[in-house]
């Protein structure tokens, strides 16, 4: 993505109440807040125009976040429509200054978050399907540049359900790969703005281990991803079926133990250092 400048309001000074967001040269705008504070959001100008709008929160029994994505002639009248919705406990949506913003524009932005979350599976999407819409090419154009700016908007705001994790081509060239061992396992990742990945191929052990319950939560996400075939047992071991995010070295070093860990002495680099002696340089 191009370098940017980002001004953010803080209405109240809180950066978890009301804010605005908006970048140099570009003219779109975010609109932010929390749920306890809807009704001052849509006081705002800005709810009165055409535009996208997300409901983020977070899915009891998974503890995943969750997301709905919208679109609205006006974004005002259609958020009242969610309120019998308990789900979400934030809110943002994005406006134009200029209000250039069409049906068809504000459908096909719908269309193309709805695709870009999906595949980036961090979050749980409400929606069934986005309505989509076909633009003229340059339209569409368009468009795909104002989806660009609002994905650097949306991490600001506290919504990372479209960061899309780093590719391994784009690791191979650009990223170090650190490699976690346990017995006969072997595992291997890098670091992300987010956490570190852990390549798919990677393995981790079958039997979880006594030191297990002192990372309750961290089991509970070893357990699904054995529910969600994202770890597939082959022989005596676990493998890691595709390229998986973890928010933490060290969640990611207790799933492939299967138990306590530290993940930085766990993870080390090709010439043996460990995370630990790597970030103390």
């Amino acid at each position: 993505m191009p370098t940017a400048t980002l001004k953010i309001f803080l209405a109240f000074g809180d950066p978890k109440r009301l804010r605005t967001a908006e970048l140099s040269n570009w003219t779109g705008k975010a609109v932010a807040g929390p749920r306890s504070e809807f009704e001052k959001v849509l006081e705002r100008e800005e709810s009165q125009s055409s535009g996208v709008y997300f409901l983020v929160g977070v899915d009891p029994d998974t503890n995943k976040s969750t997301i709905y994505i919208g679109e609205a002639e006006c974004i005002k009248d259609r958020i009242k429509s969610h309120l019998s919705k308990d789900f979400w406990n934030n809110i943002a949506f994005f406006v134009t200054k200029d209000e250039n913003l069409t049906k068809a524009h504000i459908r096909y932005i719908e269309g193309r978050l709805i695709e870009i979350a999906k595949s980036a599976d961090r979050s749980i999407v409400m929606n069934n399907q986005g309505s989509g819409a076909k633009l003229p090419e340059s339209d569409r154009e368009d468009m795909e540049v104002f989806l660009e700016k609002m994905q650097q908007i949306l991490p600001v705001l506290g919504i990372d359900a479209f960061i899309q994790t780093v590719s391994r081509a784009e690791n191979a060239t650009e990223k170090e790969k650190l490699t976690c061992k346990i017995k006969n396992v072997v595992a291997t990742g890098y670091l992300t703005p987010n956490g570190i990945v852990v390549l798919a191929g990677s393995e981790a052990v079958l039997e979880e281990r006594s030191s297990a319950k002192k990372w309750p939560s961290v089991m509970i996400q070893r357990n699904k991803l054995i529910e969600d075939g994202g770890l597939i047992q082959k022989g005596d071991k676990y493998v890691f079926a595709k390229d998986t995010e973890f928010s933490s070295p060290s969640s990611a070093a207790a799933v492939i133990h299967g138990g306590s860990a530290n993940g930085l002495t766990a993870w080390v680099n090709s010439s043996g250092k460990s995370l630990k002696e790597l970030q103390n340089v």
